[in-house]
């Protein structure tokens, strides 16, 4: 065999080679959960994203929820004022999911969003004192649509929660911890799950 045939060959078996340990050190890497840091981030981004979708409707829901309780109510206007107030601070409040990382951002969300469930709690409870209101079908659709948004919030709240528990949970424990290392993987923040914030305003009378 000449010199050239033989360059050839040894050069096809190098990449052949080459070949089989890239395609072994990807195996390898697979089994050992290189992918699995950046599958539990989007999956806490995605169940981020479901959290904030809901407590944007629930704010669609509030202005015509005000306006029908001050056709009956006008007399309350320190509640409806409260109401407006706390609704317009939660959705100045936003946390992307590039800040997910930093506790005091999602903190503050949290803080305003409760100040809001806190201002519809009160507002709910002086509906009380007005059978006229109780009986509109403005406010019993509304009412209704409160109390769906409320619910869906606190499963988005715990999908989020549980979804970030993951992601954390591997960042800290090998062979994630080597992982989040390399990846410069930060821990996440989540919500309190103090019985006090998880539970949704009452909105049933």
């Amino acid at each position: 065999m000449g010199f050239a045939p033989a360059l050839r060959l040894h050069n096809a078996i190098h990449r052949q080679i080459s070949l089989a340990v890239v395609i072994a050190a990807s195996l390898v890497l697979s089994g050992c959960g290189i992918n699995t840091i950046p599958t539990l981030e989007e999956r806490a981004k995605a169940s981020w994203s479901e959290v904030q979708n809901q407590y944007q409707r629930r704010a669609e829901l509030i202005p015509n929820l005000v306006e029908t309780v001050k056709g009956y109510a006008h007399q309350e206007r320190e509640v409806l004022t409260q109401v407006i107030e706390a609704r317009a601070k939660a959705t100045q409040v936003h946390v992307s999911v590039d800040q997910l990382t930093d506790p005091e951002a999602l903190r503050k969300f949290q803080e305003a969003q409760s100040q809001l469930s806190g201002a519809l709690g009160r507002l709910i409870a002086v509906s009380e004192n007005y059978p006229d209101l109780k009986s509109n079908q403005n406010f019993l659709a509304l009412q209704s649509q409160l109390e769906g948004t409320e619910n869906r919030i606190a499963v988005a709240r715990r999908d989020y929660i549980q979804a970030v528990q993951a992601y954390n949970t591997e960042t800290r424990t090998f062979p994630g911890r080597f992982w989040a290392t390399l990846y410069g993987a930060k821990p996440m923040a989540t919500f309190s799950t103090t019985e006090e914030n998880q539970r949704p305003p009452q909105v049933k009378f």
